[in-house]
């Protein structure tokens, strides 16, 4: 496909202009082949250090390694053409200095080829944001219930419950925003608090169990599609794959227990009329 031909791809100034237009679409993507389904509906695929529990099978994020990141990052870059592919930074790859943040960013996108990176975003990261924003990374940042704190947290728990709690999660977009983030995922808070962030930073905010008051919305896809028994309260199941997979499975060892399936000399046959 030649380059005049090629899909354009959206942009982080295009995601950052969306402020308060049409609401941005966003699901996370691990893989090549979901990649591939999910880029014609998407603005943005976020390759999320939830792999680490949603395929990896860990307890939590934390064990999330940057080799992890950057494998499926490559993966998912191999199946998107449209969306912007932004790649999370795992756990210790960046709290350090916006040193090492800057450097292990540059890994990611460099070995990925991905738009952009997210970073977990207290008010302690405005300085790492900054530092990577003024040397042309582009940066999400994700405020509110950040899953990288849980354990010091004790769980994933909402936050904004209390005022003192609400006032921090505000200065954590502020300061994120300032910094340089041209979007702001916003997870685990009450709609009234959404707004207010929305309100009062100028990138737009993608929420998670944030409400229609951001100005768009991003779901773990397996959650979406009902992959899981249980998923969030805030997460609208389109589809139970849980269960039309275990009748396929069934039907498949069912078949091959009957030796129901074609025989060699059909599958040859076919290949030869193909």
């Amino acid at each position: 496909m030649s380059a005049q031909t090629k899909a354009r791809r959206v942009t982080a100034p295009d995601i950052r202009a969306r402020k308060g237009g049409e609401p941005i679409v966003s699901l996370t993507a691990y893989d090549a082949p979901m990649a591939r389904l999910l880029d014609p509906h998407c603005d943005m695929l976020l390759v999320g250090d939830s792999v680490g529990m949603v395929v990896h099978g860990l307890d939590s994020t934390i064990g999330v390694t940057l080799d992890m990141m950057i494998m499926h990052g490559r993966a998912v870059m191999r199946g998107a053409r449209r969306a912007l592919v932004a790649v999370d930074m795992p756990f210790g790859s960046y709290e350090q200095s916006p040193q090492q943040a800057f450097e292990n960013a540059s890994r990611i996108m460099s070995e990925t080829g991905c738009q952009a990176i997210k970073i977990e975003s207290g008010t302690y990261a405005a300085d790492t944001i900054a530092f990577m924003a003024e040397r042309s990374i582009p940066v999400v940042g994700h405020i509110g219930l950040r899953p990288q704190a849980a354990l010091a947290d004790g769980g994933f728990k909402a936050k904004g419950r209390n005022e003192a709690e609400r006032q921090k999660v505000i200065e954590e977009a502020i300061a994120t925003d300032q910094a340089g983030a041209f979007a702001i995922v916003v997870e685990g808070v009450a709609e009234d608090l959404a707004r207010e962030i929305t309100e009062a930073v100028s990138a737009p905010t993608i929420g998670i169990g944030a409400s229609a008051a951001c100005d768009g919305q991003i779901l773990v896809t397996q959650d979406m599609l009902g992959v899981f028994e249980w998923t969030p309260k805030f997460v609208k199941r389109y589809d139970n794959q849980a269960e039309r997979t275990d009748a396929a499975v069934r039907q498949y060892a069912e078949d091959v227990r009957a030796r129901s399936f074609p025989s060699g000399n059909e599958v040859y046959a076919l290949k030869r009329e193909g």
